[in-house]
């Protein structure tokens, strides 16, 4: 019998895990080059930093498509499905279709597999890139939106020379892996500026923004920084998101709906229309095409509400710095009280950091575990750890996060309707909360 999606994805995800960087390139270029150097079909906009790099590929996305472009985005990780990570013209792969180019591109996998580069077999982000550049290729699209997997310079994406490289705000997350300090995690993100590339800089701290202009300065590279070619002006909260006013290159547009919340997402849509100007050259969008293209923004699981009475809210934030973020939007948005958290992280996170954010609004953590990987940190380990920074009183434990809703869920139904629960702490957690709420509501 043939294999079925599901077995083919297992396959896929089997392979070297994403969480751990395997050394260089050359795998993932060996297999373009045998696929025809798919990615270098058409233009590229690479999208780094530590946080803001998923919504902000989405927006530009958007942006491309209000302009009548064809386009491509690869994303990791993904939420439910693995085919959500190669969209084409905003709507993740069909699942037949990638099933049919794993088939056609598995011998050439094999081969790579044969010479094992650097004593390493090809890693499942190296092949899901390389399928991503090949369906992009074969659609094709008009441009591609490429996020950044981990780093920047030995990045399996980073095969190929982006005409404009995106850096969003840089923060500290994979230290284990990047460097302890900012300027060593900047030099990583780095590697994605290229000679002669447009670069789109976001706000950075002084340390991470030396780094970034003095790579730009040594490849001839034009920037353009927020704050002084582009930025937001002005954000007012909205009914299911904001108002926006932003700097561009044709001067301040404003009355721009975008339908997200924080201030956060309001600064990655200034970012991603400066991204997409640098893109024309410097040419401005008209505010009609800004207007629409931020208005179809869809970005699952960023502050998305996936149930009413009570309110449940998703989340993907991992680190101290987009829990700032996330938390500070919630608060804005909806003003919980309480506010219930359920939580799930990875190990290797900093754990006690994202802990201090979420114990300055959460009344009380339902602390549980990510289904299926064993970096998840276990209920009981991150209750403990939760402990020492809520204090034992607002500590709740549940195995699983079926578990861990229903009681978040009940504690707010008894707050009573000013209540509502935030699931945060991990990317896949969000991804597996929201697979169950959306199964509930028949969705």
């Amino acid at each position: 019998m043939p294999e079925t999606h599901h077995e083919i994805v297992q396959r896929l995800i089997s392979r070297w895990p994403e969480h751990r960087i395997a050394p260089g390139t050359a795998r993932v270029e060996a297999l373009c080059e045998l696929l025809g150097s798919p990615q270098r079909a058409y233009p590229v906009i690479q999208v780094a930093g530590t946080n803001g790099k998923g919504s902000t590929a989405i927006m530009i996305d958007a942006l491309l498509r209000a302009l009548g472009l064809r386009t491509g985005r690869f994303t990791s990780p993904h939420l439910i499905d693995l085919t959500e990570r190669i969209s084409i013209d905003g709507e993740p792969m069909d699942a037949e279709a990638f099933d049919e180019l794993v088939a056609q591109t598995q011998p050439l996998i094999d081969l790579v597999d044969a010479q094992a580069i650097d004593g390493v077999k090809m890693t499942f982000f190296e092949v899901i890139t390389a399928l991503a550049y090949a369906a992009f290729a074969e659609a094709p699209v008009d441009v591609a939106v490429v996020e950044v997997g981990l780093g920047g310079i030995t990045d399996a994406t980073n095969v190929m020379d982006a005409q404009v490289a995106v850096i969003c705000p840089v923060d500290y997350d994979h230290t284990h892996l990047l460097g302890d300090t900012l300027t060593e995690i900047a030099a990583e993100k780095a590697g994605i500026i290229k000679p002669g590339a447009q670069v789109v800089l976001a706000g950075q701290q002084p340390e991470a923004a030396a780094v970034l202009i003095q790579r730009c300065a040594e490849v001839g590279a034009k920037v353009y920084l927020e704050g002084v070619e582009f930025g937001l002006l002005e954000r007012t909260p909205a009914v299911g998101g904001q108002v926006l006013r932003i700097d561009t290159a044709g001067g301040p547009v404003g009355d721009l709906l975008l339908p997200l919340f924080g201030e956060h997402m309001a600064r990655n849509a200034a970012l991603a229309v400066a991204a997409v100007e640098a893109f024309l050259g410097g040419k401005p969008l008209a505010p009609d095409i800004i207007a629409e293209g931020l208005a179809a923004v869809v970005a699952p699981a960023r502050l998305e509400v996936v149930r009413r009475s009570p309110t449940v809210v998703l989340d993907t934030c991992h680190n101290p710095h987009g829990a700032r973020a996330t938390i500070a939007a919630v608060t804005e948005a909806f003003a919980f009280t309480p506010l219930i958290g359920v939580v799930a992280v990875m190990a290797d996170k900093d754990v006690t950091g994202l802990l201090e954010v979420f114990a300055d609004e959460m009344t009380t953590i339902v602390c549980t575990t990510i289904a299926g990987t064993d970096r998840a940190l276990s209920p009981d380990a991150l209750a403990q750890r939760a402990a020492e920074v809520f204090g034992p009183d607002r500590v709740r434990v549940a195995p699983s996060m079926a578990d861990a809703i229903e009681v978040a869920v009940g504690l707010a139904d008894e707050a009573g309707p000013g209540a509502g629960v935030l699931i945060a702490g991990s990317v896949i957690a969000a991804g597996q909360a929201r697979a169950l709420l959306l199964r509930e509501e028949g969705r």
